[in-house]
């Protein structure tokens, strides 16, 4: 493995996928690249009751930087060189095509551990790189993740 693409957007589940591909990396001797992927556009707060949202373009702040931020450090106190990336955009997207562009051996992402009717009706963007790339992909589901979802469906932890 030469190149280890991870993608995080600050949550603590792409913190669990970040830790765990930085490890990879170094066990591996690979490059680490991580992507943070912003949105295109931001809903703008409407009083009316029209079906359309309107939207503005979504200009990227320090916000939008922050778990770039988290990852140089985490990566830093673990002794691996990163990249960091930050697009705008879908994420699933973004991230496959970011992958495609690096020529990535392996795609690290987190799963939040929504249950199974959660999943259903929202999707995530694990399952949408999952589904589009034609790379490997390890989705990180930590333990307390586990349970805590285990716990939606009624599934003792």
């Amino acid at each position: 493995m030469k190149k280890i693409l991870i993608a995080t957007d600050g949550s603590e589940s792409a913190h669990e996928a970040l830790e765990f591909g930085l490890d990879l990396a170094a066990e591996q001797d690979a490059h680490a690249f991580v992507l943070h992927v912003a949105p295109r556009v931001d809903a703008v707060p409407y009083a009316s009751f029209t079906v359309i949202t309107p939207t503005i373009p979504h200009e990227l702040s320090e916000h939008d930087r922050e778990p770039l931020k988290e990852a140089v450090q985490i990566a830093g106190r673990k002794g691996v060189d990163i990249k960091t990336v930050l697009l705008k955009g879908n994420p699933a997207d973004e991230i496959v095509a970011f992958a495609d562009t690096i020529d990535a051996d392996l795609i690290v992402v987190g799963s939040r551990g929504h249950g199974v009717i959660a999943s259903a009706l929202i999707g995530s963007v694990s399952r949408g790189v999952l589904h589009e790339s034609r790379r490997p992909v390890l989705i990180v589901r930590g333990a307390h993740v586990a349970a805590e979802a285990g716990a939606e469906v009624g599934v003792p932890a």
